[in-house]
């Protein structure tokens, strides 16, 4: 079963300083339609102002993945964490007994653009951790490579989650096909670009839920960037 959501349907906000998109309910913005997908509970599509983004905030029990599109943000947290994301970096933060962290956008003229992905862990009470790695675009140019997983394979950040994200890259014949386990949900994020994704053409923040599916075919990619999410129940 495909399950296609468009970009304009997702909740939004509109801080001044900061233009969000939410896949899924968030903060103000309440869908019981969109509560999650399997552990994946939280995909915010956020534009921040130069000199602006959050202060220090607390989180618990949550993985929350930071995936930069362009500009840079700062994190900083009180677990002694201080680095710059930049495009083509994953950021992994476990947040679980608690910690507490900011991110800024420190450029004088320049927008952040990333995505902040909240995937619910295993198991409650972890140790708070942070981890972030980077991953060539040219192992991300016509295939899906694994950037977070529950094992932290093939070099990819470990989420303690049964969730694994991919990240590619496709632009005019670069196509995939790539065999699925049907009893897994699969969720398919459009970052950018535009994509043809078991035949539907999904343009930027567009999302196509796969469940029951035994393959995933993208094709006709222009210019497009898109995020694979395969999750257990």
């Amino acid at each position: 079963m495909l399950t296609l959501r468009r970009s304009e349907e997702r909740g939004y906000a509109d801080h001044g300083w900061l233009q969000s998109f939410h896949s899924f309910s968030f903060a103000e913005y309440h869908d019981p339609a969109h509560m999650g997908f399997g552990p994946l509970r939280v995909i915010n599509d956020d534009v921040i102002a130069p000199g602006r983004g959050f202060g220090m905030h607390g989180h618990r029990d949550m993985e929350i993945v930071t995936y930069v599109l362009q500009g840079a943000i700062w994190h900083k947290d009180n677990q002694g964490n201080d680095a710059r994301i930049v495009p083509g970096e994953v950021q992994r933060m476990s947040a679980g007994t608690g910690i507490l962290h900011s991110e800024f956008n420190q450029a004088l003229y320049d927008s952040t653009h990333m995505l902040q992905i909240w995937i619910q862990p295993a198991e409650r009470g972890l140790r708070p951790g942070y981890e972030q790695k980077g991953f060539a675009e040219a192992d991300k140019r016509g295939r899906l490579r694994v950037v977070a997983s529950p094992d932290g394979r093939d070099g990819s950040v470990k989420v303690h989650a049964d969730a694994t994200l991919r990240a590619g890259l496709f632009d005019g014949a670069e196509q995939l096909e790539m065999s699925l386990d049907p009893t897994r949900k699969i969720y398919v994020h459009l970052a950018r670009g535009e994509l043809t994704v078991n035949g539907q053409v999904l343009k930027a923040g567009d999302a196509l839920k796969l469940e029951g599916e035994s393959q995933l075919t993208l094709s006709q990619g222009q210019q497009a960037e898109v995020l694979v999410f395969d999750l257990g129940a």
